[in-house]
Order: structure tokens, then sequence, then C-alpha cells
């Protein structure tokens, strides 16, 4: 059973950082494109970063450009998103999803998500 299993959220203060972890499991990784994606109370999900089933091609928000990254280690079937600079408006609750698309990935659909997890930042 293809499963993903988010992992890092917290607390941390504005200008903090913090490492998100996707696991998956029941699948390998390395076929399927990876997107980040975050829902904050009230609104709507958005779309954060994404990666190729390679790692070759990465897009990102213009709301977190510059300031995250978006990285996989296929051999260890995971997923991360290293999140600096962090600011309020960061806050929600994290997913990780994935698709059965090669050589492509975007910020909008996904097949396969995980349960997701929360990010605060607040001083």
């Amino acid at each position: 059973q293809l499963q993903l299993v988010e992992s890092g959220g917290g607390l941390v203060q504005p200008g903090g950082s913090l490492r998100l972890y996707c696991a998956a499991s029941g699948f390998t990784l390395e076929h399927y494109s990876i997107g980040w994606f975050r829902q904050a109370p009230g609104k709507e999900r958005e779309g954060v970063s994404c990666i190729t089933h390679n790692g070759r091609s990465t897009n990102y928000a213009d709301s977190v450009k510059g300031r995250f990254t978006i990285s996989r280690d296929n051999t260890r079937n995971m997923a991360y998103l290293d999140m600096h600079s962090l600011k309020p408006e960061d806050t929600a609750v994290y997913y990780c999803a994935t698709d059965h698309i090669l050589y492509y990935c975007d910020l909008f659909d996904y097949e396969y998500w995980g349960q997701g997890t929360q990010v605060t930042v607040s001083s």
C-alpha cells in the first residue's frame, strides 16, 4: 500500500529554520514526482514546491523562493523541505504528495497524499 508520512514540523520563532521529512513506503519513489503543499486555517491549499522524479528540476511558489529548498533521496525513499527565514505567514499544515509522473512536476494536484505535519511560526 502506497503511503506518505510527513514529520519534522513544530513550533519555531520567526527567522528560524525547520526541515520537513516525507517518508514513502509501499512503492519506489524514484519514478514519482513530489510536491509539498500547505494549508493554513481558513485558507485554500497552496502549492509550495515540487521536484521531478530524478531531482533535476524544481519549482517554487513565489512566497517561498529563496527561503525554501526541496530535495529528495531516492535511495532512502525520502523527500525533504528545508525552510529558512520562516515567517508567521508560513504557519500551516504541510503535506507532501506524489504522482507517477516522470520529468515533470507542478504545484497543483497529485494523486497520493500524506496526513500532514503542523508548522507554527510564532514568538
